[in-house]
């Protein structure tokens, strides 16, 4: 699967416009054997200043837990974007068309007291009434290890 093969969508994702202000999302984390291992709730604020977006993301899970990431994304290009977190390794590298973006990403994640390096393969999908469903594999040393699934909402 291809960005481009979704460049005909009658939705058209523009990461900037959608992420900018206010949005939540909701998720779950489930492993390879299909368990789900944890749920949670992001609130983000976006600032897009016309040369890159922030995106503030707070997490609480619902064990209680909290954590909080904050992601700068530039835009390099029609569709094309360049991101970086405290927790991303290098940079993440995503390209949209369509109703479309995918992410590409190699992350530290917490996992209890330690961390894992693993990469992300994330895809979005915008929807009617301003919502996103997003699905990531991730995986470590090319095996999966997990998935990630997300709706996020587009404040009012």
């Amino acid at each position: 699967m291809k960005p481009a093969d979704f460049a005909t969508a009658p939705q058209k994702l523009v990461l900037e416009e959608y992420f900018a202000g206010k949005t939540r999302a909701w998720g779950l984390f489930e492993d390879r054997f299909g368990t789900v291992r944890r749920q949670f709730t992001v609130d983000i604020t976006g600032d897009w200043n016309g040369e890159r977006l922030v995106l503030d993301e707070a997490f609480l899970y619902n064990d209680g837990e909290t954590d909080r990431r904050v992601w700068t994304i530039r835009k390099t290009a029609d569709g094309q974007y360049l991101g970086e977190a405290g927790d991303v390794v290098g940079q993440a590298a995503g390209e949209a068309a369509g109703n479309a973006l995918n992410w590409a990403y190699t992350m530290d994640l917490k996992v209890g007291d330690g961390t894992l390096r693993v990469r992300f393969n994330d895809w979005m999908f915008l929807q009617p009434d301003n919502v996103i469903i997003n699905r990531a594999r991730v995986t470590k040393w090319g095996v999966e290890i997990g998935q990630v699934t997300l709706f996020f909402r587009k404040g009012d």
